[in-house]
């Protein structure tokens, strides 16, 4: 096996022997995709000529599709009509919840979405012959040769999209606890009485909203001392001011043990201040993150560069090995759907146009966790920002001083912008409140194309008195 760095410092692979060093009959494709979510896009009109294998151990679509963004949105819509409803009294309606039909809701959105996936994998199978499906789990077993299900294959090229699986942390007495995730909580029978939520991420945060929206009292054990640690300071501590009115919030924990018993699920564990605490629940949700699928692909054997189970990839999505890709979940540190869509339609060009190869540039990445209150971010933090040394501004707005926020009677949420004072660029945006994910999206187009704040704030009018005021407001104190 040859090697040798390219001009970015990632350590290529020559594979070009190893189909004749397997020891068995290996089947030649153009292209082998590995994973059915964002990389089954890959194949349209332009690869007609090529032959393509498509491998997929779970359900077609991915993880967003399935167990992620949609089913979760889709939820989280249910939970915000019932969180407006019994607030309505704040404006003069009264209104109450009267019940939930939680089983009516799971079908409203599974009903919608199994239908889907069923669909994308019998297009594949009966309508597109030049695409082989594989049903089972990939694995290397030589650089550029795949098993599954006892077959080999192997391809010029090999796009892996594998994505990423719950992560479980090992917590003593969790393997005799049953216990549910985000890949199976969504498709409960009923609404537990006591949910207890180990986790105080993005996943923690929307599904926690969900099920006490909808009728559970929700106790979350985290071992940050606040929700959201990633985002901005002001805003992480904000989301977790406003959700511990909802939430029994057990912060800064370590130590954690699970038992159960007749009464329910019991979490020890010790407080900030060292202190042996519990807390129960009827049902247990471990939402703890989401790790790589490198190692159950087995990447070493494919001669593959990684950290961890994370794939390693330049801008184009190139690994060290000639002619594999990867994108997503797999090879990112951060696991966005957005962002995987983005990076695949970059490998989709470079497959086909390989002395014009593009880069994807993910600086200006954008997130948003749509719990109650949403959080949107892009760019820097202020805590960021300034461990840079960068000269910067910083620009505050609460909702509630807008016209449309004296409507909504909000008094928590807010914009912050983080400017570099002497080039007039911003530098990062973050939002907490209603319809944050959409507010923010001005300020991501304007930070894509360059303009200062000066330009996006005075360079075009605003709607008055419609809720993007606090956007304009922000940029104008800059």
């Amino acid at each position: 096996m040859l090697a040798s760095r390219d001009e970015t410092g990632i350590l290529c692979v020559d594979s070009s022997w190893t189909t004749e060093r397997t020891g068995d009959i290996v089947q030649e494709f153009d292209l082998i995709i590995v994973g059915t979510g964002s990389a089954n896009s890959i194949p349209n009109e332009a690869f007609d000529e090529w032959n393509i294998a498509i491998i997929e151990k779970g359900v077609f679509g991915g993880t967003c599709l399935n167990v992620g963004c949609i089913p979760s949105k889709m939820f989280i819509y249910a939970a915000d009509v019932a969180e407006s409803v019994r607030h309505a009294s704040t404006y003069g309606v009264d209104a109450s919840v009267d019940g939930v039909r939680w089983n009516d809701i799971v079908r409203r959105v599974f009903g919608r979405i199994d239908p889907i996936a069923a669909g994308g994998e019998d297009y594949r199978v009966s309508q597109c012959s030049n695409i082989t499906v594989f049903r089972g789990e990939a694995r290397f077993v030589a650089p550029k040769v795949l098993e599954v299900n006892g077959e080999q294959l192997t391809a010029r090229h090999i796009v892996l999209g594998a994505g990423a699986r719950v992560a479980v942390p090992p917590v003593p007495g969790l393997a005799d606890v049953p216990y549910e995730t985000s890949d199976t909580i969504m498709r409960r029978t009923e609404v537990p009485k006591r949910l207890l939520v180990l986790g105080g991420g993005y996943i923690a945060s929307e599904l926690g909203h969900v099920f006490e929206a909808l009728g559970s009292e929700v106790t979350l054990v985290n071992r940050s001392d606040r929700l959201l640690r990633i985002e901005d300071d002001d805003i992480s501590e904000r989301f977790t001011d406003v959700m511990g009115r909802r939430f029994d919030l057990r912060l800064g924990t370590s130590d954690h043990a699970l038992s159960r018993d007749a009464d329910g699920i019991t979490m020890t564990y010790r407080d900030s201040e060292g202190n042996g605490q519990s807390a129960m629940g009827d049902v247990l949700l471990v939402a703890t993150g989401r790790t790589p699928n490198g190692d159950v692909l087995e990447v070493e054997a494919g001669g593959l560069e990684h950290d961890g189970p994370r794939v390693i990839v330049d801008s184009a999505g190139r690994t060290n090995v000639d002619g594999v890709w990867a994108f997503g979940d797999l090879s990112n540190t951060r696991q966005l759907k957005h962002l995987a869509n983005y990076e695949v339609r970059t490998i989709q060009h470079n497959l086909l146009n390989p002395d014009d190869l593009r880069h994807t540039d993910d600086e200006l990445t954008p997130h948003a966790v749509f719990s109650n209150p949403q959080v949107a971010s892009v760019g820097l933090t202020e805590r960021d920002a300034r461990a840079k040394g960068l000269p910067i501004s910083v620009a505050k707005k609460d909702y509630g001083a807008t016209a449309y926020g004296w409507a909504m009677e909000d008094s928590d949420s807010f914009c912050k912008l983080v400017a570099n004072r002497e080039t007039r660029l911003l530098l990062g945006a973050h939002i907490i409140g209603p319809q944050a994910a959409t507010l923010i999206q001005q300020l991501i187009q304007g930070m894509a194309f360059g303009q200062t704040v000066d330009e996006m704030a005075r360079g075009m009018m605003y709607i008055h008195p419609a809720l993007t005021e606090v956007v304009e407001n922000a940029l104008l104190d800059l």
